[in-house]
């Protein structure tokens, strides 16, 4: 399948400017594959090899309507969790804590009171996890952490994005399915999907396959110094053996969309594994908030740029990736770049991703104003 001449040199230009060394952007309407295009190299390196349609790419928060969003929905559709379950509920140990009377659907909105993020990896050496118990005994040493946050009263009412509320859901996933995050994800909604190599990368026992030379890598950090290749980025995630709630998959753009047609189905009320009340009302802004459960939706501005319908949804990821689904249109956009490769000081994407999808909806609804065809 070959992109549109402008889409191909759109990508291109992203590489040329230094917005990302490389990117792979898949774009499917009405069912049927418009795009599914790579560009650049994998790093900035002298001698990177050229990134490909299959390439692997640190998903960074997709992992949270990929993951932990799309496990909640199956437990709650299967009858093992409700969205008014207060977190006490299942995670015992927050009882006593303010936290634990919170109910589950106010972590998928972000409405916990919880901060966006703290650095709790700090409380460990930056070398990876041994071993399964090891892993147990830092999510108990976490879950206290985070129990031991004070909450933002005021967020009860607007939701501020919370990598840490999205911990605690992984953890609650963990506690309901008596399995891992990844081991769930894997046998309940990737493998039923044919949606692999999609996982967590979790070293020797890692769920995703490939060769390390195709995995995009990210950057050196203070923390772990080294670069990171096949490594989750988030230094949370991966003081968590590379499995968390809030980030940890890695993936290509094919495999994602077999995740993101899913939900798409779902919407339409296509019978699959997803059901589709649910999916409606998990993509469905909270009131007061442009927050899903889960899933974003269009602002303004937005990273979706301005044409995309009001109940579509999506999320973005640190490292330079996003989903955008516009349900009217059947639209599903599927971007994945290393952007922060190899700094994540730097920005650009941040103007690249709306005029992107704003020419997508071009190459699908005919032309628009010149001023947005300058990227």
């Amino acid at each position: 399948m070959e992109a549109s001449h402008l889409l191909t040199n759109v990508l291109e230009e992203g590489v040329r400017s230094r917005v990302f060394p490389g990117a792979v952007l898949l774009v499917r309407h009405e069912g049927r594959l418009l795009v599914h295009e790579a560009v650049g190299t994998l790093s900035t390196l002298p001698h990177a090899p050229p990134v490909h349609r299959h390439t692997l790419y640190d998903l960074a928060s997709l992992t949270k309507p990929l993951a932990t969003v799309s496990a909640i929905l199956l437990l709650v559709q299967e009858g093992m969790l409700e969205l008014e379950t207060p977190l006490q509920a299942v995670l015992s140990e927050t009882k006593h804590h303010p936290l634990g009377a919170i109910p589950i659907r106010d972590f998928l909105c972000h409405r916990s009171g919880l901060p966006d993020w703290q650095p709790l990896y700090q409380a460990f050496p930056p070398t990876p996890v041994p071993d399964r118990e090891s892993i147990r005994q830092r999510e108990a040493s976490i879950l206290d952490k985070i129990l031991h946050e004070p909450l933002n009263q005021s967020l009860s009412r607007n939701s501020v994005y919370s990598d840490l509320g999205f911990m605690l859901l992984g953890f609650l996933v963990q506690r309901v399915t008596r399995t891992t995050l990844a081991d769930f994800c894997h046998t309940r909604i990737y493998e039923p999907l044919g949606a692999t190599p999609l996982g967590y990368r979790l070293g020797s026992e890692g769920q995703t396959t490939g060769e390390q030379h195709n995995i995009a890598p990210t950057e050196e950090g203070p923390w772990r110094t080294y670069l990171l290749q096949g490594e989750v980025h988030d230094d949370n995630a991966f003081a968590l053996g590379g499995m968390a709630g809030h980030a940890g998959l890695f993936g290509t753009a094919e495999v994602v969309g077999q995740v993101t047609h899913a939900w798409l189905e779902g919407y339409k009320g296509t019978p699959g594994i997803f059901d589709g009340r649910l999916v409606k009302e998990f993509v469905t802004a909270q009131p007061g908030t442009s927050w899903a459960l889960g899933w974003d939706t269009p602002t303004r501005p937005s990273s979706s740029g301005q044409w995309f319908s009001p109940e579509s949804f999506g999320h973005l990821g640190f490292t330079g990736t996003s989903i955008w689904i516009d349900p009217i249109r059947e639209l599903e956009v599927i971007f994945l770049s290393n952007r922060v490769h190899p700094t994540r000081d730097n920005p650009a994407i941040k103007a690249f991703r709306p005029k992107l999808h704003d020419l997508i909806i071009q190459e699908i609804s005919g032309p628009l104003p010149d001023n947005l065809l300058m990227i």
